[in-house]
């Protein structure tokens, strides 16, 4: 066996010096368990977020508007989801997929906005939205897109009336993730700390 290379290391390990140190990686000895979790949790939450964006746009038009309706309500907008759902895709207005209400009462209503796309939608998009929402009066609009919007739309919105709300993919996938729409709990850890005030004696 001795003309085995692994086998004679594995018997003769090579000596150390006493002043040897043992390297530890930086990111080991520099970072918590906590913040090792963090960075974990991040990363989880980042690929669950891309594979919900995948899992959208692999589905139908037709599923993608339902699916704004679902997360409106699961936001605490449109009432019910019988109610909110009989406005979505009726309104046959360019730039104006649905109307959904701002509450219960239906004392206000938002206009909606959902395109599937792949790319940036621009300012003038956005502007067709904006002109569909003079036209009915209304002041307030979301725009809800599975790609991005170009800076040019961001500005522009900021400076208008009525208010605009645009929701890119990213940012949809996360208000998914956050109010439990199309996602379940798999695993909780619950990260505990000493309560000094029970150790404190009088």
């Amino acid at each position: 066996m001795s003309q085995y290379q692994e086998f004679v290391e594995f018997h003769n390990p090579p000596k150390q010096s006493k002043n040897a140190q043992i390297e530890i990686p930086q990111e080991i000895s520099s970072e918590t368990p906590e913040e090792i979790l963090q960075k974990a949790y991040q990363s989880i939450h980042s690929d669950l977020a891309s594979e919900i964006l995948d899992r959208i746009k692999s589905n139908s038009p037709a599923f993608f508007e339902s699916l704004v309706v679902d997360l409106m309500v699961a936001m605490g907008y449109g009432g019910s989801r019988s109610d909110a759902g009989q406005s979505i895709g009726q309104s046959g207005d360019e730039g104006i997929d649905g109307i959904i209400k701002e509450d219960r009462l239906g004392l206000d209503v938002i206009y909606l906005q959902a395109k599937r796309w792949e790319g940036t939608v621009g300012r003038p998009e956005v502007q067709k939205f904006v002109g569909a929402l003079h036209g009915k009066r209304a002041r307030k609009g979301v725009f809800i897109t599975t790609g991005k919007f170009s800076e040019e739309a961001l500005d522009y919105v900021k400076s208008i009336d009525p208010k605009v709300i645009l929701i890119d993919g990213k940012s949809l996938a996360n208000y998914m993730i956050d109010f439990n729409l199309g996602t379940s709990k798999n695993v909780t850890y619950e990260i505990k700390r000493i309560d000094s005030d029970y150790f404190t004696e009088e």
